[in-house]
């Protein structure tokens, strides 16, 4: 666990380094194009790089939270959901997270925050109607752990930086249209120029993608298994990823971008295994029917 933890924390740092470096570069192409100078780009670049990283570092949190429609609750608003949560923080040695409710019909769950000083864990009104107490408690269970091995700082923080990038790439491509269009130059270089702009803008948002599914999947297999060493009760937390996983319907206010932060893919339909490796590439989560087990296996073992 703590060389997971370690892992996480160097994987934080990198992500924020490349990202910096590759929005400088993306802002400063997209500088050329506009033709400011390369001076004012570079500093224009780097000051915007780190100001917006600093933010996403001490926001991505609430501003996840935000884009999911999550509203904080407290004791005397559910009791019972509150309680168990801070049962189980105590349990695992944590302080209690903010706890966040999500009016949506699908039942599903989240972690978010840059520490476990600073969590929040959000669940559906629909994983409340649907799973029983035990069930519930096997997926708080799994977003505490998420929590304690630190995968929240770096799975909100790709939502916001993610996020980002599309959003530079998306106007270096309309800037390129437009200059295209209304330019009379005809010089190689600003031909030459324009061509990279645009090949840059629409191999961004697949960089993007890349940067998001670097993200390794086996932190929702670990997630898995701490969080049925911590309740004691591996059944719990796989009939609950089963009854999640049938439910047919998807999130309102789910999106491609934030999907990695759910216990299952908002976007997946039932429990089945994908064994081809290509499918497998391009998955936030493992395939649900492998978790479940895994998770049942480790109740044999025991």
């Amino acid at each position: 666990m703590y060389s997971h933890i370690t892992s996480n924390k160097r994987k934080t740092a990198l992500l924020l380094v490349v990202f910096c470096a590759f929005a400088i570069f993306l802002l400063m192409v997209l500088g050329a194009v506009l033709e400011i100078d390369f001076y004012s780009s570079l500093i224009l670049a780097t000051a915007f790089s780190l100001g917006y990283s600093l933010v996403s570092y001490y926001l991505s949190d609430r501003i996840t939270l935000a884009l999911q429609g999550a509203k904080a609750i407290s004791k005397t608003d559910d009791r019972e959901l509150y309680l168990l949560v801070e049962n189980l923080s105590i349990a695992s040695g944590l302080p209690t997270p903010t706890v966040y409710l999500i009016n949506d019909p699908a039942p599903n769950a989240f972690a978010t925050g840059r520490d476990p000083a600073h969590a929040s864990i959000a669940v559906t009104t629909g994983l409340l109607s649907t799973l029983s107490k035990l069930e519930l408690e096997g997926v708080i269970a799994h977003e505490l752990s998420h929590i304690k091995n630190y995968d929240i700082r770096l799975m909100t923080l790709v939502v916001v930086l993610v996020g980002l990038i599309m959003l530079i790439s998306d106007l270096l491509i309309r800037v390129n249209l437009f200059k295209n269009n209304d330019s009379k130059e005809s010089g190689s270089f600003f031909l030459v120029a324009i061509a990279i702009a645009f090949i840059l803008g629409l191999l961004s948002p697949i960089l993007a993608q890349v940067i998001r599914l670097a993200i390794s999947r086996s932190r929702e297999y670990l997630a898995d298994a701490d969080g049925v060493l911590l309740t004691r009760y591996p059944e719990g937390l796989a009939s609950a990823l089963q009854k999640i996983s049938g439910f047919e319907g998807q999130m309102k206010r789910a999106t491609h971008a934030t999907a990695h932060l759910y216990i299952s893919d908002p976007f997946a339909k039932g429990p089945q295994k994908t064994s081809s490796w290509y499918q497998r590439l391009f998955l936030t989560h493992p395939p649900i029917g492998d978790r479940i087990e895994k998770i049942r296996a480790m109740a044999i073992a025991s």
